[in-house]
């Protein structure tokens, strides 16, 4: 299969469009841009387009999909009820970065839930987003636009390296805003319980909610037998071909330990990265070091993420060491990532090493 390439700016972007909606409509699968990370779009409540998806990213079949709506006026058909708590959160936050799970209705299929009888649903705020789901006339199931467990994708070309051959088409809406996926919130219990941390912070769920924790699944290393709520939740994920391991204590004996560590693989003639921000970059000499962004706007960080964990692919890195990113409201979502990244693999500057429990 070639996979045709096109923008989404102008009339060019109006036709393009307009082509993605038809090949969703027959059940093909179609890369989109959001304002967090690419999607990988099908028909929400096609069993079979849940089935491409799953079998082009190579996705555990118990990890749910998101479906991405265009209108809360195309919520109330997918869903058994709508609870005030979620009202309140989707005055605040919708369109943007926030997925809610309801109770499902049985107009959708349990291959796309991942056999649950919960629904995750998504109103986007990117406009190519919203002009496809529009167009197409139907919810559209999306989860990252990559191959499972790889670093999601914040540009079309990220999309290309991953799935290209393997889908039909990818609408190129540049790089994304956020660059980190969106928060996951479960109403369907007594409070607002979030799922995956992302651009919208607990505190923030609690201002618009009244109420609201992160599910204490979240907090850990997730157990083998766990069945996945929303994704993100169990499987191994965003992660480098390289093995990733995070470095946590205060920054100076940080940046002594990753700068001992990267000189000792260096050594026995392994290529490593170091991934940093700016304010200590120039701590390490390391051939790989790369800078996500600056402590002083986490949102750098997550933006660029996702870019730099690739480019130690494409650079052929065998070990990175990372400093912990855990400031600021997105610091929640940016460590939740990486240490997926890593495995769980965190090293205490000040020796051994350790393993989130």
């Amino acid at each position: 299969m070639e996979t045709e390439i096109r923008q989404v700016k102008g009339e060019e972007g109006r036709q393009a469009i307009a082509k993605a909606a038809e090949i969703l409509g027959r059940g093909g699968l179609v890369a989109f841009p959001t304002e967090t990370v690419y999607g990988l779009g099908g028909n929400g409540l096609d069993p079979q387009a849940a089935a491409r998806i799953y079998a082009a990213k190579g996705r555990p079949s118990d990890n749910p999909l998101i479906l991405h709506i265009a209108s809360r006026k195309e919520l109330p058909p997918l869903v058994r009820e709508i609870p005030p708590m979620a009202e309140r959160l989707m005055d605040a936050f919708w369109p943007g970065p926030m997925t809610l799970i309801f109770r499902k209705s049985a107009c959708v299929p349990r291959e796309t839930t991942g056999g649950l009888e919960t629904v995750a649903i998504r109103f986007p705020s990117h406009p190519a987003a919203q002009a496809l789901i529009r167009e197409a006339g139907l919810p559209v199931a999306a989860p990252s636009a990559n191959l499972s467990g790889r670093p999601s994708p914040t540009t079309a070309q990220h999309v290309a390296e991953d799935l290209g051959g393997r889908i039909e088409m990818i609408l190129d809406g540049g790089p994304v805003e956020i660059g980190l996926e969106s928060t996951i919130i479960d109403v369907t219990g007594a409070i607002p319980l979030i799922l995956r941390p992302g651009a919208i912070s607990l505190e923030q769920v609690r201002q618009a909610a009244g109420d609201g924790a992160f599910d204490p699944a979240i907090l850990g290393k997730p157990d083998a037998g766990l069945r996945p709520r929303a994704p993100g939740m169990k499987y191994r994920h965003y992660a480098p071909k390289a093995e990733l391991a995070i470095v946590t204590g205060k920054p100076e004996a940080v940046a002594e330990k990753i700068a001992s560590l990267a000189a000792e693989k260096q050594r026995a003639g392994f290529r490593v990265g170091i991934l940093c921000p700016e304010e200590s970059q120039g701590r390490y000499d390391a051939a790989l070091v790369k800078t996500v962004g600056t402590r002083a706007h986490e949102e750098t960080i997550a933006h660029n993420l996702y870019r730099c964990l690739r480019e130690f692919d494409q650079e052929q890195a065998e070990f990175v060491f990372s400093e912990a990113f855990d400031e600021g409201p997105m610091g929640e979502a940016i460590m939740n990532r990486l240490v997926k990244a890593a495995g769980y693999r965190i090293l205490p500057a000040g020796g051994g090493d350790e393993k989130i429990p």
